[in-house]
């Protein structure tokens, strides 16, 4: 059988061993949803996996019979979307400990346990974690928590649709406007009902690519799993697949099977079938920065803390008093100026004009009279700035107003100072491009903000053929499949390491501060006004 994969030819010849290595979902075929249910008159339409937009699961209503059944069914891996919440409507008595009915049970992984297969799990009680596990065989009826957490269509279909069922999604928030015309009704935010089709992956004996083989194709086939040597084909590996070996199978080579999309550096040498080294995985740090623009989109990086440009601070903006209270520090005294009127409704406190400047002191509590009774608020100590002098004001914590840094500090900075001197988020703009990189994209930035400092996965690696340079390559963020080669590493000690600024899409922004932050919490607000 020939066809057509992709835009290239594969033969299928009768005799050919495949040996299947996993199931993808190649696309989702979307129906609007009602009340959780699919409406009889929805239309379908296809969406790509890369189609834009955050999405919230809804639990699924249908109940699991078995532990069995969900090990099967769904995905529970050492990644951060491989950790399932179930619970049970009944008491789970075990030998040393009984998991009470509603109670959350997060599925960590599958193990052999004694000679029987079963799932480590783990319950929050009391904020005290306990642990144990629950045998294939543990039966009942076991629901889907809710999920509070957003994500990309591409992580749903990896990890969050079971086997054999659909899943239901509500659109969260639309990250940017999609190139093409938009399958879905304008300004759709309700629920999609998403069915995946499959698309087979699979490895041929004289091969060094996946083959990727659609779940509609008409070819027969037989199992000869127990009758074949299997360990004569290639093994690929995902980048999670390799930074989840033991620190001391590193160094290691590998051949590239599926490289990554890019022509910088260090993408465009990670091309299928090049060889490289991989040195070693680690932990390394990162600024996650937002530009400063009132339009949208905004560009996000990450920056590395090796990065050698130099910059200078920016004005910040506030919209609330509150707001001056939290980026208040020691170091030296805040300088602002009112971009927005406020007039007070009690005489203790003062009312702002356009223009007013203030140096910010403290938070503080005063009485005023409101409605005949005295009342103790909440207010920001501050100092107006005049002519030819200095005057006390109270502010409402309150206030909603508007407020601009004044910047006096020319100094340039690097990054490890601004880190170790400032609080974040900070407002900056590359005064002194980084030199050692070939093209430094902060530098025609008109304004960033460095919003947090963020820790992520990498694999640091080098080309085989030339190991000049070594570079750090992020785990999570990086579509690609290797497989090892049994060489030796002529060069345990990697070269140079060269890092470079990473530029990340909206959804991967959203991705990142996710995981730093687990989830997505608001900033605290101001107080409301005395009632």
């Amino acid at each position: 059988s020939i066809y057509e994969m992709f835009g290239n030819e594969c033969c299928l010849s009768t005799g050919e061993v495949i040996k299947v290595i996993g199931f993808k979902i190649n696309k989702l075929i979307a129906s609007i949803c009602e009340n959780n249910e699919v409406s009889r008159f929805s239309a379908k339409v296809e969406l790509p996996l890369d189609f834009p937009g955050l999405y919230k699961v809804v639990a699924d209503k249908t109940p699991y019979v078995s532990i069995e059944e969900i090990a099967r069914k769904v995905s529970i891996g050492p990644t951060r979307f491989g950790h399932p919440c179930f619970y049970s409507p009944e008491d789970i008595k075990l030998a040393n400990f009984t998991v009470k009915h509603g109670e959350q049970i997060t599925f960590n992984s599958v193990e052999e346990v004694n000679g029987t297969m079963a799932v480590n799990c783990v319950v929050v009680r009391n904020n005290q974690s306990h642990s144990f596990t629950l045998p294939l065989s543990q039966e009942g009826k076991f629901y889907e928590c809710e999920d509070d957490q957003i994500y990309t269509l591409k992580e749903i279909a990896e990890w969050k649709i079971p086997k054999c069922r659909n899943r239901i999604v509500k659109l969260s928030n639309t990250v940017r406007m999609w190139d093409f015309c938009n399958p879905l009704p304008e300004n759709f935010d309700g629920c999609l009902s998403l069915m995946p089709i499959y698309e087979v992956q699979a490895v041929m004996k004289f091969r060094k690519d996946i083959v990727h083989i659609l779940s509609d194709l008409d070819v027969e086939v037989k199992d000869v799993t127990d009758c074949y040597d299997i360990s004569s084909f290639l093994q690929p590996l995902s980048l999670e697949d390799v930074f989840e070996r033991t620190s001391m199978e590193f160094p290691m080579v590998a051949e590239i099977m599926e490289g990554p999309s890019g022509s910088q550096k260090p993408y465009n040498l990670l091309s299928t079938g090049k060889e490289i080294v991989i040195y070693k995985k680690h932990q390394a740090a990162r600024i996650l920065a937002s530009e400063i623009r009132s339009d949208s989109p905004k560009r996000h990086f990450l920056i590395p803390m090796s990065y050698k440009g130099k910059f200078k601070r920016r004005p910040r903006e506030f919209p609330t008093a509150y707001d001056l209270e939290i980026a208040r520090s020691g170091k030296e005294q805040l300088h602002v100026v009112a971009t927005k009127a406020f007039t007070s409704p009690h005489k203790e406190l003062f009312s702002v004009s356009v223009g007013d400047q203030f140096l910010v002191q403290q938070c503080q509590t005063s009485e005023i009279l409101y409605e005949g009774r005295k009342k103790v608020v909440d207010v920001l100590a501050c100092e107006q700035i005049l002519s030819d002098t200095y005057k006390k004001v109270l502010l409402p914590m309150y206030m909603e107003g508007g407020f601009v840094e004044v910047i006096h500090d020319k100094k340039q900075y690097h990054l490890s100072e601004i880190c170790k001197e400032f609080p974040l988020p900070f407002n900056v703009k590359v005064s002194v491009r980084d030199l050692s990189i070939e093209e430094d994209v902060l530098a025609a930035v008109p304004g960033l903000q460095f919003e947090e400092e963020i820790t992520d996965s990498y694999l640091l690696i080098s080309s085989a053929s030339s190991p000049v340079e070594s570079w750090e390559i992020p785990i999570y963020r990086l579509n690609m499949l290797v497989h090892l080669l049994s060489k030796d590493v002529q060069r345990v000690v990697p070269p140079v390491t060269k890092t470079t600024v990473e530029e990340i899409s909206k959804e991967q922004y959203y991705m990142v501060r996710r995981y730093e932050n687990q989830t997505l919490h608001p900033p605290p607000r101001p107080p409301k006004k005395p009632t």
